[in-house]
């Protein structure tokens, strides 16, 4: 079975790339796709992967900003597509696509990750108040950029797709910095703008090098999931 995992960053992808460089057992063909970030990066680089090549199943994957405190740090977090109720166009196709569901799900529990509402935004929530207001006005429990946009490739394509992330930063902790404003206009971080912003701020540093060990670490643990469910 064909499978493709997507991910915006390359740090995001880096262990489960070492992983999958291996073999994974069990998993005739796996595909890793680096979208970048945000909704339109998203859409073009699956909608042309999907264009080229086909696929059985899509996870949009990565990190997650938490709004619900009870997600911790590490915690793999995932949403199915029949959720959102775009699969389903026949009675047919649902229960083919109602089984495959009910089967990612039961691997997705037994490796210890826990269902969640994912809001689809269009900035990095860097605060914890931005996170408050975001848990208040949409219900959700964590947030990401580009599970949506996928989502809906998949659904016109009528292949099953789910959201397999992990929480990178918790509900009750604010990014070191405001990310969006040391953003390309393709979302991409400009590393000239990130420099002059810790030279500016130097008592950063230490603020980012321990955002540094958690995405690390947050990575692993998505890797670790993702290994067992395919």
């Amino acid at each position: 079975m064909s499978k493709l995992i997507c991910f915006a960053l390359k740090e995001e992808a880096a262990p489960f790339r070492k992983i999958a460089a291996g073999g994974l057992r069990g998993c005739q063909l796996v595909s890793i796709l680096l979208t970048g970030i945000g909704r339109q990066n998203a859409e073009k680089s699956v909608r042309d992967f999907l264009a080229a090549s086909s696929s059985e199943l899509v996870l949009t994957c990565g990190f997650a900003g938490g709004l619900d405190s009870d997600f911790k740090l590490g915690d793999v977090v995932y949403e199915l597509a029949d959720r959102r109720g775009e699969l389903y166009e026949t009675p047919s196709k649902s229960k083919v696509r109602d089984s495959q569901s009910s089967s990612l799900r039961e691997k997705l529990t037994a490796a210890g990750a826990k269902p969640a509402k994912f809001f689809c935004a269009d900035r990095i929530a860097t605060t914890v108040a931005e996170k408050k207001q975001l848990r208040d006005e949409t219900g959700a429990d964590v947030v990401e950029m580009e599970s949506a946009a996928i989502h809906s490739v998949c659904a016109k394509h009528g292949i099953p797709c789910a959201t397999v992330r992990v929480i990178s930063d918790p509900a009750d902790e604010d990014l070191p910095l405001d990310f969006n404003l040391l953003a390309k206009p393709d979302k991409s971080l400009d590393y000239g703008k990130l420099f002059l912003a810790i030279a500016k701020s130097p008592g950063k540093i230490g603020a980012l090098m321990k955002l540094q060990k958690q995405t690390r670490f947050a990575a692993e643990r998505l890797a670790e999931v993702l290994v067992k469910i395919l």
